[in-house]
């Protein structure tokens, strides 16, 4: 083997051995690979410290958008809560403004009118007693049965009736009028039995069936011109009321200015002469086959003060159609009014509100529809009462 020549600084040639160039190139490739091996060596350590800081940086701003988030739900929550507070006050606001403007006006139709109110041995000079709901028992001359099976269940009597109207501000009275002729037979028997029971609203108003629709208006507003209630209710005297769950479901509805509450029905317009709900002016409601607007059935119905009110000023000129029902409907239209359609105030008989009250779901009041009330109601409503009442103390624990 030879080795290459290379030039001298003086000039002369010098030959570097192969063997040499081999052993340099050998050297210069353990020196490069002791030298990787530090440096890299340190690269894993730096990788980890690099990983950890970041990860304790995204932590942080974890950390920190959820207390963010926590802060900006919190905010909403707090303006949430002032929203529903203040909505509830401008809802309170409208009630007591269109109650006082309802009374102004109340109050001058009571002077240019009169408001027709029997005397009694309560007197007419006395004011507006405060109540939160007055009960009216539609009844008629002949149903002193039904009067007396509503007293032994779901009527409280005697003190009983006065303190519930006195703590509670529950006042329940049977309403009705007079006959054709004064001073009659009829008159002196009802006059008789209120003063055994003190539990009867007179009306100025001439009893007959068809004529329940002026009845009503008469009814609304004489209530109205003798009790400042927060509600008004009527109901046949064949019905079965919980009268527990009637107040503790009307108290939500306190707030509310103008409250249309019951079972809620719209159905056919009986043209035929025939039927037993004819309707002669069904012409007004359009082509023959036409239903009703919306109204709440005749067996109960409850009304806020406002639409009271509203009743007792405009009495005059309110339309009576055949049916009640109807006819008290058509005075909310084109007001600003909640119809609630409450289907409690609607269950049938045993067993269906057994059934309800067994799964905690007790009725506020029980008919059969084939009846427009409890059939048989002298005989039946005690087992009603015994099968689907809410008890004689519910209404005494009730919140209102």
């Amino acid at each position: 083997m030879q080795g290459k020549t290379m030039k001298g600084r003086g000039g002369g040639d010098r030959k570097i051995s192969l063997r040499w160039i081999t052993l340099l190139c050998v050297a210069s490739f353990f020196l490069g690979t002791t030298f990787k091996d530090r440096f890299w060596g340190d690269v894993p350590e730096m990788g980890q410290q690099v990983v950890s800081q970041r990860r304790q940086e995204q932590e942080l701003q974890a950390i920190s958008e959820e207390c963010g988030s926590k802060k900006k739900n919190a905010a909403e929550k707090d303006i949430m809560e002032e929203v529903t507070k203040t909505h509830e006050a401008i809802q309170s606001l409208d009630k007591t403004i269109s109650t006082l403007q309802m009374e102004i006006a109340a109050s001058r139709s009571s002077h240019e009118m009169g408001l027709g109110v029997s005397p009694s041995s309560n007197g007419d000079s006395q004011p507006k007693k405060k109540a939160f709901v007055v009960i009216g028992i539609n009844t008629a001359f002949s149903s002193r049965k039904r009067r007396d099976s509503v007293r032994a269940t779901w009527m409280p009597q005697g003190d009983k009736l006065q303190k519930l109207e006195q703590e509670k501000g529950i006042v329940i009275r049977f309403m009705i009028g007079h006959s054709a002729a004064p001073n009659s037979i009829l008159d002196r028997a009802i006059d008789s039995e209120e003063e055994q029971h003190k539990d009867f609203l007179r009306l100025e108003h001439v009893e007959g069936y068809h004529e329940l629709s002026a009845k009503t208006k008469i009814f609304f507003s004489t209530a109205v011109a003798k009790w400042d209630a927060d509600f008004y209710v009527k109901v046949d005297d064949d019905v079965h009321l919980n009268l527990g769950m009637l107040v503790s479901t009307l108290a939500r509805y306190k707030s509310k200015p103008r409250v249309y509450m019951g079972c809620m029905k719209s159905g056919p317009v009986l043209a035929q002469k025939s039927e037993k709900y004819h309707e002669p002016e069904y012409w007004k409601f359009g082509e023959d086959g036409n239903k009703y607007f919306r109204h709440a059935t005749g067996q109960i119905y409850v009304i806020s003060k406002d639409l009271a009110t509203y009743i007792s000023i405009n009495q005059p000129i309110l339309h009576k159609y055949a049916n009640e029902d109807v006819s008290l409907g058509s005075w909310f239209i084109g007001l600003e009014v909640e119809h609630i359609d409450e289907r409690s105030m609607c269950c049938g008989t045993p067993p269906d509100c057994e059934w309800k009250a067994q799964a905690g779901n007790v009725c506020i009041a029980s008919f059969d529809w084939s009846c427009s009330g409890i059939c048989n109601s002298v005989e039946k409503i005690k087992d009603v009462h015994a099968k689907c009442g809410e008890g004689d103390e519910a209404v005494w624990g009730a919140v209102l």
